[in-house]
C-alpha cells in the first residue's frame, strides 16, 4: 500500500511540462484479438521510457473504468513527446500495427489529449494522500502559507 502523507500538499515543477492524456476505449469486448494487442503495446512503451529519463518523459498514472483505460502522463516538453511519438520504434510499430489491425472498423477506439502548461501556471493539492498524479513527478511542499489556497498556488496574487 502507498505511503499516506497525513496533511495538505502541494507540487512543485520548475519550468513549463506538458499533460498528455491517452487511452484506449474497447467498444467490442468479444474482439479480444483487436484490444488486447493495443494493451500490449502500450505496456512495452511505458517500460521503455520508465528506463530512458532522457526521453523526456516524467511519470505516468493509469486507470481502467469499464470499457476504457487511461493514462495521464507528464512530459518535459512537446518537443519531447512530439520525437517520441514521431520516431520511437515501438510506438511506430504499434501504430501501424493498431492501423492495419483495426484501422476504422470501430472494435476499440483510442485517443488522446495534449496539455501545454506554462511554468507556475497550474495548481494542485493533496490531503492525506500518497504522492499522486503531478505530486509524482515533481516534487511535493506543504500547502501552506503561499500555498495555502488555490488562488496563491497558482500565482493569481
Amino acid at each position: 500500500m502507498a505511503n499516506v502523507m497525513p496533511g495538505r500538499y502541494t507540487a512543485k515543477v520548475d519550468g513549463s511540462y506538458v499533460v498528455f492524456i491517452i487511452g484506449m476505449r474497447i467498444n467490442q469486448l468479444l474482439a479480444v484479438h483487436k484490444w488486447v494487442p493495443v494493451a500490449k503495446a502500450m505496456g512495452g512503451m511505458m517500460q521503455e521510457l520508465y528506463q530512458n529519463p532522457e526521453l523526456g518523459f516524467l511519470g505516468s498514472r493509469s486507470s481502467v473504468n469499464m470499457r476504457t483505460i487511461t493514462q495521464i502522463q507528464y512530459w518535459r516538453s512537446f518537443e519531447h513527446l512530439e520525437k517520441y511519438a514521431r520516431h520511437a520504434p515501438l510506438h511506430l510499430t504499434a501504430w501501424r500495427k493498431f492501423n492495419q489491425a483495426v484501422g476504422t472498423d470501430g472494435s476499440v477506439g483510442i485517443y488522446h489529449e495534449t496539455y501545454l502548461v506554462e511554468a507556475g501556471n497550474y495548481e494542485c493539492v493533496y490531503v492525506n494522500m500518497p504522492a499522486f498524479g503531478l505530486g509524482e513527478v515533481g516534487e511535493l511542499v506543504p500547502a501552506t502559507g503561499k500555498r495555502e489556497s488555490a488562488r496563491h498556488r497558482i500565482n493569481k496574487e
